[in-house]
């Protein structure tokens, strides 16, 4: 795989997985079971986050000054493409259960598996032992999740 693609893929997809699953529990802590409220964060997220990362992958491509502009610009399309499509797979559990609870879990056992298996794969491509590399990368996701959910919680508790 290409660099750039590479980049995009490795940053896109990890993002997508961070920032959606910490999104999903904060909105649904703060709002305590507000189904839409969730399902709009996760399209939100898909959007708003998925441009942004995006552009921030283009900026500091550029800034390293050894990139061609054409794999700046692949670098840029795939961090957007698969910060998309990752974040759009949250959805997916939001709108098959009809219990936002299990939704929630089953999105962070979905997350949980995508951390793992890119944590895995990486792991590999650098000859490294997997174990250290998908714990670390399982530790700041739980941490994202366990943080959010204290935010969503103390917001909810201000403003009902």
């Amino acid at each position: 795989m290409r660099h750039s693609i590479k980049t995009g893929f490795s940053f896109g997809s990890t993002s997508g997985v961070i920032t959606t699953l910490g999104l999903m529990v904060g909105l649904h802590s703060g709002t305590h079971g507000m189904r839409g409220t969730v399902l709009g964060g996760i399209l939100i997220i898909a959007i708003a986050d998925a441009f942004s990362d995006a552009v921030g992958i283009h900026i500091a491509e550029e800034s390293e000054n050894t990139h061609t502009t054409k794999e700046i610009w692949e670098a840029t399309i795939a961090t957007f493409i698969f910060k998309f499509l990752t974040a759009l797979t949250f959805a997916v559990p939001v709108l098959l259960y009809t219990s936002l609870n299990t939704a929630i879990l089953v999105a962070l056992g979905w997350g949980l598996l995508l951390i793992t298996l890119l944590s895995f794969k990486m792991a590999r491509d650098q000859k490294t032992k997997p174990f250290h590399v998908i714990a670390e990368h399982i530790i700041v996701v739980l941490m994202v999740v366990t943080i959010t959910h204290y935010i969503g919680d103390w917001v909810y508790s201000i403003c009902k």
